[in-house]
């Protein structure tokens, strides 16, 4: 028997060789209520399929296993790349596929439910913290696959990665809690797992036709099904997908494209049913707060480290740990928002590998000099060895407005009360000195081969010389000057925060940075350094500062270019470091040389 003539099957003779294959002499009311179909449509399909010999005496005979051969599943594909970072803090030890739920770590119960359901062919897609997912190769004979693009890309990343795997596939999430298994061994056709809200939903809503087959799919809706949980390819489907996936791979919109989004775009090529599910059986969590909802054990449970951190430092309970949610991300750290009984607080984790490039114990150090000095008064505590912080939480903070001239003034208020603090720690900072080891970094990429750039260099190290004459007085320097890391907060009290580069350095690093990262023109730029000294600075104070201004352009430029030749683009800032760079070359050139 060929697959020509499988495939003559309608979905009516499907279900019902399906149901007496699994309910071996069930009655046709029986099959009629496993499969949902009337009595007479079952009646119907039972005498077809005894015409066509694919049963007997009430049992499936071998013609009609053979028959099924088409509908039956190949394998299944686990989605495990992903950070999870609405699960901070949690997550940031450990993804949250791993998580232990009611008792049973959530991919564990996923691998075990579709090894039940008799697909032996399970791949794990990993990347974040992919090593914690390695013993589920020895443990249940999974395959892992690594996705090298998690970082970059959105999942798309992880079924372009699997690609030549995609055939009568389960695409799954590691992170999903199915109360019932929902894994057959053979299915109709691609299929997404819904669930019904009654009333308005922020979901990814869906509109299926009276056959099944979904034909819209919007972000948001009302009394609509919606997707929840895991989808299901037939070939034909993950054919055109991979199809369509080759086509738009390289495109920079796709990037951050869900699959789910990419497929929402192609309804009208790619088929694809909506498959029901009561409330309940499908369970996934956005936050913290929901998964204790649904396991209400589960922070007692939990076994964290962070969790110890918090309580030894606060002195409070697991109990009292709630309200957790990420923040925005830094380029190195993680940090997340909690409370407690004693109030709001924020947890930063650090990001891997910044204990080569930061020294925690100096940025202990300096954080209590802020403390001290009342410029960071958020500090509550840091761990000198592992570099987890433990901050007060400031309520509807803003960051500082560069057009505000009240924070300008009180900004420089603050670096010139650091400045003359007379406190000193044991790191060293200099632009120049910072550029060319980006440059050096840079150079081992391949060569610089952008037009002016040589003669700009030889510009920028004739300024440094003349800088390095002017023997300006050195200082604690935050370094990372720049209105993101001025929390501003309830009657315009303002915090510094974000220690970790701070060193000892030229008094005028930190102006350069505000003036760049700021974005600050010819005039704010004048009030800033008057707001600084307190008084109309002088010839020298003034082109000093502005060629620290050129020398934070052309430090961040370098950054910039070998952030961008290791594949971390930093969009606009490229061009905006490059502006002051250039901008004021010349002109703090052309004052030094006049002077």
């Amino acid at each position: 028997m060929n697959i020509i003539e499988v495939a003559l099957l309608v979905k009516k003779q499907f279900l019902t060789l399906k149901a007496l294959y699994n309910n071996s002499n069930s009655t046709q009311r029986e099959l009629a209520s496993i499969t949902g179909l009337s009595l007479g449509s079952v009646n119907s399909a039972v005498r077809s399929l005894r015409a066509c010999h694919y049963i007997a005496d009430g049992t499936v005979t071998e013609e009609g296993v053979e028959a099924l051969q088409p509908y039956k599943v190949c394998n299944a594909v686990i989605l495990a790349a992903g950070l999870s970072s609405r699960f901070a803090p949690i997550s940031y030890e450990k993804p949250k596929g791993l998580l232990c739920v009611r008792g049973d770590v959530l991919i564990e119960r996923q691998i075990e439910q579709l090894q039940r359901a008799g697909i032996k062919d399970i791949t794990v897609v990993v990347g974040y913290k992919k090593e914690q997912f390695f013993y589920l190769q020895k443990k249940y004979g999974v395959s892992i696959v690594v996705n090298d693009e998690y970082v970059l890309r959105n999942n798309n990343s992880s079924l372009w990665a699997v690609r030549d795997r995609l055939s009568n596939t389960y695409v799954c999430s590691s992170d999903d809690y199915f109360a019932s298994n929902p894994f057959e061994k053979y299915v109709w056709k691609a299929y997404y797992a819904a669930q019904y809200a009654a009333g308005p939903t922020k979901e990814w809503c869906l509109t299926a036709d009276s056959e099944g087959r979904i034909t819209d799919v919007n972000i948001g809706g009302s009394d609509s099904w919606y997707m929840l949980g895991h989808a299901y390819f037939d070939r034909a489907f993950s054919r055109s997908f991979i199809h369509i996936l080759a086509d738009e791979y390289d495109s920079p919109e796709t990037a951050d494209e869900l699959w789910e989004g990419i497929y929402k775009k192609h309804l009208n090529v790619l088929d694809m049913d909506l498959k029901p599910y009561q409330d309940g059986i499908i369970n996934e969590f956005d936050s913290l707060d929901e998964l204790e909802g649904f396991d209400p054990h589960f922070l007692q449970n939990v076994d964290s480290e962070i969790f110890d951190n918090i309580m030894s430092v606060l002195g409070c309970g697991k109990d009292e740990i709630r309200e957790m949610y990420p923040l925005k991300q830094g380029l190195t750290n993680l940090s997340c928002h909690f409370a407690t009984d004693k109030g709001e607080f924020v947890y930063r984790h650090p990001g891997d590998g910044t204990d080569r490039i930061i020294d925690r114990a100096e940025e202990v150090k300096v954080q209590k000099i802020a403390s001290k000095l009342h410029l960071d008064k958020t500090f509550i505590y840091e761990d000198p060895l592992k570099g987890w912080k433990i901050s007060a939480f400031i309520p509807n903070c803003k960051n500082l407005d560069p057009h505000n001239e009240a924070q300008i003034q009180e900004a420089m208020k603050m670096a010139r009360k650091l400045h003359d603090s007379g406190e000193s720690i044991n790191r060293v900072f200099n632009f120049y000195d910072e550029a060319k080891n980006y440059e050096r970094l840079l150079r081992e990429c391949g060569p610089i081969e952008i037009k002016g750039y040589g003669g700009m260099a030889q510009k920028v190290e004739r300024l440094e010389q003349f800088v390095e004459r002017d023997n300006a007085p050195h200082c604690l320097c935050h370094v990372d000057f720049l209105g993101a890391n001025f929390l501003v907060g309830k009657n315009d009290d303002i915090s510094l925060i974000d220690w970790e580069y701070a060193g000892m350095g030229d008094y005028a690093i930190d102006f350069g940075t505000f003036c760049v990262c700021c974005q600050l023109d010819d005039e704010q730029i004048e009030f800033a350094l008057e707001a600084y000294f307190g008084r109309t600075p002088t010839d020298e104070e003034r082109r000093h500062n502005l060629a620290h201004i050129q020398l934070a352009g052309w430090c961040w430029y370098l950054w910039g270019l070998y952030m961008e030749s290791v594949d971390s683009p930093i969009g606009e800032w490229l061009y905006i470091y490059y502006k002051y760079a250039q901008g004021f070359l010349d002109r703090t050139l052309k004052m030094y040389e006049e002077a």
